[in-house]
């Protein structure tokens, strides 16, 4: 991979959790691998005070001390530290001043990132602090801002956000990151489908029953109760991660791969998505809440007994929908997303369930169901691809076993799986949006998902079900894949099974 520019990564929130446990380890690692420019530097900008040395002693706790001495201190020496009210304009101009002094002092020409690591409520405050000393553009260099999720909380927010960003960053400087798309197997997905012929003519309502997504975690709310009661699974994963895994899965082929040609194809998808009117929410969409249970003759509180949450609370913490793409391609075919928190395994993945032979040739009355064909793809963990089918059982007759074939990336024994965060900050050091959500197509995810949350803000009557924390959700989900099933996944790609060990 070619390196990027000569600039400086200007970090707000540095003395958060983001920057300590992904940002800064995700830049040693491309450090490691000779990715950063030779003239790079970090500013990390809060409000708690720090000197350069304070700022680079907290950041070394979370590398590795096995890393190499020399490399280390030349990586630290890139790091500055400037302590700013970044809600208030009239400290900016410390920050502009500082930014193009150490740009001097290093030879680093006039190219800024910021990134906003940082509470969504300084999301629109930032961009136009930073306008006000003319931090946003430049005929000189290049200047990009990332935006952690969320994107709004609702369609309003979301456009109100994006028309607030547009008023000082142009939309080809704004790079929206969702670190699902920095994962090396969602990027598979698009190789795996355009770079084989034996996929794409198969993939169409034609060879294809339905696709499943599944995001599922093992851990509760933990100590973020208070943030996530104003979440939900709808917000914290449905609206975002998994529509754009839809739109990965679903897309058109791209002209070319570049970022504008992807991005179109998935917008492409969202617009096709079949609306769910707020009538019909109900028999679509089904959501639960994690109960008290014992998991491994433990007791597991129930999500109204987390701190931080209402002990009234409807917000779901288990989600599944079913819903229709009405294009050429997917005409008729379902498509299944279900996401949860206390699930007995930490688990994404992919399945493409493939229509069954039309006649059942091998079968016999002593027979189980015919299993269709599945091809699986693993997004976390045991990152890699599954292809189950049906084989001969040694011995007499013609008896019918499915069996697998898979690829795992731990199998490439001299190959590292990059974090997210490594392939999307240095995708936005090179100017790729690529695996960037781009303003119209949140817009568009936000306006798909508003009428199923406004129903069950109106319509109190829809209930939430509850599911014993370490089991697979509410059994009434079965009934949105009558004819079918849903998979159960384990850690291991290659296994599946209702049971799987947490």
């Amino acid at each position: 991979m070619k390196q990027a520019e000569s600039h400086i990564l200007v970090i707000f929130g540095a003395s958060g959790d983001l920057t300590k446990r992904k940002l800064i380890p995700a830049l040693m690692e491309l450090e490691k691998q000779d990715l950063l420019p030779d003239d790079f530097a970090v500013l990390g900008v809060s409000r708690t005070e720090l000197s350069d040395d304070d700022f680079r002693e907290r950041m070394m706790e979370f590398l590795s001390e096995k890393d190499d001495e020399k490399l280390l201190k030349k990586f630290l020496n890139r790091l500055h530290y400037q302590a700013i009210s970044t809600g208030e304009s009239y400290d900016y101009p410390v920050l502009r001043d500082r930014l193009f002094t150490i740009a001097k002092e290093k030879g680093i020409p006039e190219n800024f990132i910021f990134y906003l690591s940082t509470p969504p409520s300084l999301y629109e405050i930032i961009p136009q602090n930073l306008a006000s000393v003319e931090l946003n553009s430049s005929a000189d260099g290049f200047r990009r801002l990332i935006v952690e999720k969320p994107f709004g909380t609702d369609l309003e927010s979301a456009k109100e956000l994006n028309k607030n960003l547009l008023n000082y960053f142009a939309e080809d400087q704004i790079y929206r990151i969702d670190h699902y798309l920095g994962k090396e197997s969602v990027q598979n997905l698009l190789v795996t489908r355009f770079s084989n012929g034996i996929f794409e003519p198969i993939w169409n309502h034609n060879f294809i029953h339905h696709v499943e997504i599944t995001s599922a975690e093992s851990l509760g709310v933990e100590n973020r109760g208070g943030y996530y009661d104003h979440s939900g699974a709808m917000r914290d994963m449905v609206q975002n991660h998994l529509l754009q895994l839809v739109g990965m899965v679903a897309m058109e082929p791209p002209v070319v791969v570049e970022a504008d040609a992807i991005r179109n194809e998935v917008l492409k998808v969202f617009q096709s998505l079949r609306p769910i009117k707020e009538d019909e929410v109900e028999k679509h969409v089904i959501r639960g809440q994690y109960i008290e249970s014992h998991v491994k003759g433990k007791l597991v509180k129930g999500y109204r007994q987390e701190e931080g949450v209402d002990p009234e609370s409807r917000t779901e913490t288990f989600m599944a929908m079913k819903f229709f793409i009405d294009n050429w391609r997917w005409a008729g075919v379902p498509f299944y997303i279900r996401t949860g928190k206390k699930l007995p395994t930490r688990v994404t993945e992919v399945v493409i369930h493939f229509k069954k032979t039309p006649h059942h040739l091998f079968g016999s009355e002593h027979d189980s169901e015919q299993q269709a064909n599945q091809l699986v793809i693993r997004i976390q963990p045991d990152e890699g691809i599954l292809l189950k089918f049906g084989m001969k059982v040694p011995g007499a007759g013609f008896r019918v076993q499915t069996v697998n074939m898979d690829f795992h990336y731990d199998d490439l024994a001299d190959v590292r799986l990059p974090s997210a965060y490594e392939r999307l900050l240095l995708d936005c050091m090179q100017g790729d949006a690529t695996l960037y959500s781009r303003g119209d197509a949140v817009e568009k995810a936000w306006e798909y998902v508003q009428p199923i949350m406004n129903a069950w803000e109106n319509n109190k009557d829809i209930p939430v079900y509850g599911y014993p924390a370490g089991t697979w959700g509410p059994d009434v989900a079965d009934q949105l894949v009558k004819g079918s099933q849903w998979r159960y996944p384990c850690k291991n790609l290659s296994n599946d099974g209702t049971y799987c060990e947490l």
